[in-house]
This record gives C-alpha cells, sequence and structure tokens, in this order.
C-alpha cells in the first residue's frame, strides 16, 4: 500500500497545479483520499477520536491552502470531522448503556454469581456496540473473545484480566475506524449519485410547454433536464453561451443530440429574453451558509433578470457542496482570475499589453474572473439530493451535516 503522506502531497501538487477542476471531482477524491488516510492512521490507546480528527485537520489545511477557492475539498474535510465525532458518541453512548445493563444483571441475579460468572465490562460494552449495527464480516472478527466471554478461574486473574483490557482497547480502535470509513465509503457514493437524486425531482418542477432558462454547462442541470423529458414534459431550454469559456455552446450541443428543443442566446441579451422564461435552472459551484451562491461568472446577472422580471430562479446542488462558512469569513477566497488568453489573443494585442517593458505604450489590463456571488434573496429554491429547500433553511441542512467545532479549519500559512 502507498505511503499516506505521499498521496496526501501528491493530491496537494494536483490541486496546486489546477490539474483537479470542478467541485464533484475535488470532492470525491477528498473523500477517497481521507478514507485512505485513515485507513492507515496508527491511533493511540487513549483519546482515540481526538487524535483521528487532529491528524484529518492537519491534511484539511494542507487541502484548503492549496486551493481556497475549491470550497468542496473543506465541505469533505468538515464532513469527514463530523463523523468520527458522531461515530465517537454512538460507541461511547453503546460502551455506557452496555454498563449499565451489566450493573442491572448484578443487582438482580446477586445470588446466581457463582453459576453464571458475570461477564468484564469491556466485554459487555464490546456486546452492546456490536448489537447496535447489524451483522458484517468485520463485527464477526470483532467480537466478544471467547475467553473474555466466558471467564474460566485462573491463579493468573490480574494477567487475564489486563489481557482483556488490551484486547478491548485495540477492538476498540479498529472499531472506531471501521465505522467511520463505513460512513466514508458511504459519502463517497452519496457525491457519485447525487446528480440522480436531483434529477428524480425534475417532474416536480418543469411542466409542459415551459421555457427554461440556463447558463454555461452544468452536469447536474443537464441530467435534470433529460429526466423531465424522459416523464414526458415538453419544453424549451434556452442557453446563455457563458462567455468568455463559451462552454454554453457545447453544452447547448448536447442538449439537442439528446432530443431537447434548445436555443443559445448570447449572455447579454438575458434581460431581452427573461419574459419569456417561465424558470431559471442552474447549478452552483458553492452554497455558502447563509444561502448565496459561488456561481460561474454572469449568473449574478441572469438572477437579477429573474428578480426583475419574477422568473423563479432554482439552483441545482449537491450537499456537499453546502458550505458552513459566510462570505465575509477571511478563509473564503470567493472568486479566482483565469488566463488573460480567453478574453484577448496576445497576438493580436501584443503592442498594448502589459509585459513590464516599462515603455510609454498604452497598455491593456485584463481581468477575467471565473465566479460571481448570488446574494440569497435573488434565490427562490434550491434543489438538493434532501429535497427542495427555501435559501433560509440552509443552515438548519448545514447543522445536520457539520460539528460547530469544525467549522474552522486554519489554513497554512505561507511560512
Amino acid at each position: 500500500m502507498p505511503d499516506v503522506h505521499s498521496l496526501v502531497n501528491e493530491f496537494v501538487i494536483k490541486l496546486n497545479k489546477r490539474q483537479i477542476e470542478g467541485s464533484k471531482m475535488t470532492a470525491k477524491l477528498t473523500a477517497e483520499l481521507l478514507r485512505s488516510f485513515i485507513s492507515q492512521q496508527r491511533l493511540p490507546h487513549s483519546n482515540q477520536a481526538g487524535a483521528l480528527i487532529d491528524a484529518v485537520k492537519a491534511v484539511g489545511e494542507k487541502l484548503i491552502a492549496a486551493k481556497p477557492v475549491e470550497l468542496a475539498a473543506g465541505n469533505v474535510v468538515r464532513r469527514v470531522l463530523h463523523i468520527i465525532r458522531e461515530e465517537d458518541i454512538s460507541l461511547t453512548n453503546a460502551a455506557v448503556g452496555g454498563l449499565n445493563l451489566a450493573s442491572e444483571s448484578d443487582d438482580d441475579d446477586g445470588n446466581d454469581e457463582y453459576d453464571h460468572p458475570v461477564l468484564s465490562a469491556s466485554a459487555v460494552a464490546a456486546a452492546a456496540r456490536n448489537s447496535l449495527r447489524p451483522p458484517s464480516l468485520q463485527t464477526l472478527l470483532e467480537d466478544i473473545p471467547h475467553s473474555a466471554a466466558v471467564p474460566h478461574p485462573s491463579s493468573s486473574g490480574g494477567d487475564s484480566e489486563g489481557k482483556s483490557k488490551s484486547a478491548d482497547k485495540n477492538s476498540m480502535t479498529r472499531k472506531l475506524k471501521h465505522n467511520v470509513i463505513e460512513v466514508v465509503n458511504e459519502l463517497i457514493q452519496e457525491i457519485s449519485t447525487c446528480h440522480e437524486q436531483i434529477a428524480e425531482q425534475a417532474v416536480e418542477h418543469i411542466h409542459h410547454n415551459e421555457v427554461i432558462l440556463t447558463l454555461g454547462s452544468s452536469h447536474t442541470v443537464k441530467e435534470f433536464l433529460l429526466a423531465a423529458k424522459e416523464k414526458k414534459r415538453s419544453f424549451r431550454v434556452f442557453v446563455a453561451e457563458g462567455a468568455p469559456r463559451y462552454q454554453g455552446h457545447a453544452f447547448a450541443k448536447e442538449l439537442a443530440a439528446s432530443g431537447l428543443k434548445t436555443t443559445v442566446i448570447t449572455d447579454s441579451a438575458v434581460f431581452a429574453m427573461i419574459s419569456r422564461v417561465n424558470m431559471v435552472i442552474v447549478g452552483a459551484h458553492a452554497v455558502m451558509a447563509n444561502g448565496g451562491v459561488i456561481a460561474p461568472v454572469g449568473l449574478n446577472m441572469v438572477a437579477l433578470a429573474a428578480k426583475r422580471h419574477a422568473v423563479p430562479f432554482a439552483v441545482l446542488a449537491g450537499v456537499y457542496k453546502l458550505c458552513p462558512l459566510y462570505p465575509h469569513n477571511p478563509e473564503v477566497l470567493l472568486n479566482e482570475l483565469k488566463s488573460p488568453s480567453e478574453l484577448l489573443d496576445f497576438g493580436e494585442f501584443s503592442d498594448c499589453l502589459d509585459f513590464g517593458s516599462g515603455s510609454g505604450s498604452p497598455l491593456i489590463h485584463v481581468v477575467n474572473p471565473a465566479f460571481d456571488y448570488v446574494p440569497p434573496d435573488l434565490v427562490s429554491l434550491f434543489i438538493t439530493d434532501t429535497g427542495g429547500h427555501n435559501p433560509s433553511y440552509i443552515y438548519r441542512l448545514i447543522a445536520d451535516f457539520y460539528s460547530p467545532d469544525d467549522l474552522v479549519v486554519r489554513r497554512i500559512s505561507a511560512s
């Protein structure tokens, strides 16, 4: 198995070099990396959850510092930290419940203590933990040892008890890691299939003879529209081209190839065409805790046009895109600048571009932002893999998936 620290460093390098693009790909690869990291982590006998949390936080700081604008990486790290805390609480509660059961059994059957040997506290706790989950190969392998379940009288009772405690600690470590990895596997599956869960809701929002407007290119939006078409909905799609990268051109071809009535419009024509539109459906790069949206550049203009003409503005986003931070938090980078070559051809404008020559010739400075920020008051509805939600409900969803103690994962300093 490759060294986990090498995997982390390779992943950080890919993020720095922009070799990993897109929220979904970043989220899935981050979850897979953390799964490998946790599986190879050696935990101490005491405070195992705390040690694992500290280790995952250290990795998270590196990932967030490598590409701060890709908020999906930080979201997944915080989700995994929440999973660790939840599983630790679950195991602790099970152990306490097992001790209570053993105590009640001692009180009721005190006269039969010689006929029915009392299980050790560790053995009872292990039995209680196993009873919380359906049996699996892992739980069968980690079941109560025979020597702990049925203690035999021996002169070396202290040694046996010490071995039992040591075995129980090892079992507890394996159980925590095993449970965390199981839930992380579920998280990876959730990220991989969230667009399918979102697409199942399409028939509730798209109706016959409607006109839908979108901008740029989004796989989730594509699956959503195609799901409505499969339900025999007949509608037309206006696709704003999404300058300067013009991703809408390829997106319109994909929709037309799938049999959807598609019309390409320029970004500047959105206000002129919005009066014909019944609903705006777009994707998102990230959803902030206040319900604001970080989305491809140009979407704020679309949202303003929809608000002006009372057209519903729906945002499709998987739960992994929900960020527990606010836009004003210092660790949130709302934008990044893309290459000027997407706007201007260097050959045609070489005589007036700034190459640091210091000459007195006219200069053209090119700014090419990648994202827009859409405030929550411009959003009508969020459609996630858990259903449709108002912007004011986003903070409740975030409370279900993140722990307050993990909302701030520091970015590593430049030193």
